[in-house]
């Protein structure tokens, strides 16, 4: 499935009404050029206005007890909904059980390689958001961190779901879901050129162009 990696409330609803959108990831960096100083609760739940399913959104804290209290809160604005998204580290690792054990859902990430996804998802991680453009920057593929992550969590029916993020190229897209990841999250960009084709379009225009000149 796809996830939308957006905090852009009106982009957001706009491809939710495409109907291939399961859910909405965010991060510091989208919310502070997309939104600003806009204050964060009111843009995320602007987000949660215009989408379904899960909404990721990221703690900026750095220690355990400050994570935490900053989880609380993000959490309490749409319980049903909210996904805690926690940076990887050993504090991460601490939080996110913490968390899950409190029936938090969490989405681990920065995610750049086998070992930290299979942590994460140990510790209880309902997803796991694995970067493959960043990975890619450091000089090899991340297919196979997704390869092996998906193979791990099937052999030991772990509950984590893997998510590729740090998209850059429609190639990017398919590689990931060869891979196995249960979910894609998709800068806008990406997912509207998802929709062309030339061949598409010019076949439409002869169709219709056919149409035209039927006889009447």
């Amino acid at each position: 499935m796809f996830f939308l990696d957006s905090s852009d409330p009106a982009e957001i609803s706009e491809m939710f009404s495409w109907g291939v959108l399961a859910g909405v990831t965010t991060n510091p960096l989208i919310l502070s050029r997309d939104a600003g100083c806009v204050d964060l609760e009111r843009r995320i739940r602007e987000v949660l206005s215009a989408s379904a399913g899960p909404v990721s959104v990221e703690l900026t804290s750095e220690t355990e007890a400050a994570m935490l209290e900053e989880a609380r809160a993000y959490h309490a604005w749409a319980p049903d909904r909210i996904c805690i998204k926690v940076p990887f580290s050993d504090v991460g690792l601490k939080v996110t059980h913490a968390l899950a054990t409190r029936g938090v859902r969490t989405n681990v990430t920065c995610v750049m390689s086998f070992n930290q996804a299979y942590l994460a998802a140990l510790a209880g991680g309902a997803y796991v958001s694995i970067f493959s453009g960043r990975i890619r920057d450091m000089g090899y593929a991340a297919t196979p961190v997704i390869e092996r992550t998906r193979a791990r969590i099937e052999r030991e029916r772990l509950r984590a779901e893997i998510i590729v993020g740090s998209i850059r190229h429609l190639m990017d897209v398919n590689e990931a879901l060869d891979a196995g990841a249960h979910i894609v999250t998709v800068p806008p960009a990406i997912l509207r050129k998802m929709l062309h084709n030339p061949k598409t379009e010019e076949t439409i225009r002869e169709f219709n162009a056919a149409w035209e000149k039927r006889a009447k």
